[in-house]
């Protein structure tokens, strides 16, 4: 017998956080329910472990109680790991970095069906140089072809700022490039999104308990896999294109954004007011 067990929605979430918050002391200005509604995806395990990696950061900063801004922090923590502030960048990366971040928010500010961005950072956290929180405004189960496109062009939106600004694109978009080769794929080969029409190519076993894939045989010819090939570079070519066009197109917005991170390092409160204004130039120009 297979037993499912679906991530917690958003009621779901808020109330696993009241059972892993008791015993702990909470400021008056924790609201669990925003907690809840800036976590989608996150499991039973991921929530406790929140709530605890908070309850730790109090402590370090000599707090008496979690605050709302421990319990920020500490979803940043348990999606990427922790900030690196002592790591020494040089102002030539630091300004790669803030460009490639503000490539991401600009993309995501101008597509109707990307998630809204929350945050944009270039401290360096986990693996990461820098990163852009996105989050989605509800719980879904299903998602649709056009989001998925916006997604592709949100992930390419820090290699185009690379190569518009400087001419040139570093490593830091490695692990963008290696989300998008996967998504396009799966897109082709799991989703039936393409040109190729309503198939799926490929069978896949995989760990059931675990979620992992372990092998997949290929179903299909030579000249399919040709198709499949060319209709993953469809997908990403049409990402990538948009990107620069959304980000040509609003230079001006593109610096700004970039400046303000290379002065203040975190964008979070002021990210909203500047990425709504983009959104409004953009929707004018496209």
């Amino acid at each position: 017998r297979r037993v499912v067990l679906d991530l917690p929605d958003i009621k779901e979430r808020e109330a696993i956080l009241k059972i892993h918050a008791k015993g702990k002391p909470l400021a008056k200005d924790v609201d669990l329910s925003r907690i809840a509604a800036r976590t989608p995806g996150f499991s039973g395990a991921d929530l406790a472990n929140l709530i605890n990696e908070a309850a730790i950061l109090a402590v370090q900063e000599k707090q008496k109680a979690v605050g709302q801004l421990q319990i920020y922090e500490s979803i940043e923590k348990v999606i990427l790991g922790p900030a690196r502030r002592s790591r020494i960048v040089s102002d030539k990366e630091k300004k790669i970095t803030a460009y490639h971040e503000a490539g991401h928010a600009l993309v995501s500010a101008g597509l109707k069906d990307a998630d809204p961005v929350n945050k944009v950072s270039i401290v360096a956290r986990g693996m990461a140089g820098g990163y852009t929180l996105s989050l989605p405004t509800e719980d879904r189960r299903l998602k649709t072809k056009s989001q998925f496109l916006a997604d592709l062009a949100v992930m390419l939106g820090g290699y185009a700022s690379e190569e518009i600004i400087f001419k040139d694109v570093s490593t830091g978009a490695s692990n963008d490039l290696k989300e998008v080769s996967g998504l396009a794929r799966r897109l082709v080969t799991r989703y039936g999104m393409s040109e190729l029409g309503p198939l799926t190519f490929g069978k896949t076993d995989e760990l059931i308990f675990l979620g992992r894939e372990i092998t997949t045989e290929r179903n299909y010819s030579e000249s399919v896999a040709t198709k499949i090939d060319a209709e993953v570079r469809n997908f990403i070519d049409r990402g990538h294109k948009k990107a620069k066009q959304i980000i040509t197109a609003n230079k001006d917005a593109l610096k700004a954004v970039a400046k303000a991170l290379m002065e203040k390092e975190v964008l979070e409160q002021e990210v909203k007011p500047l990425v709504e204004s983009i959104k409004d130039l953009i929707s004018a120009l496209l």
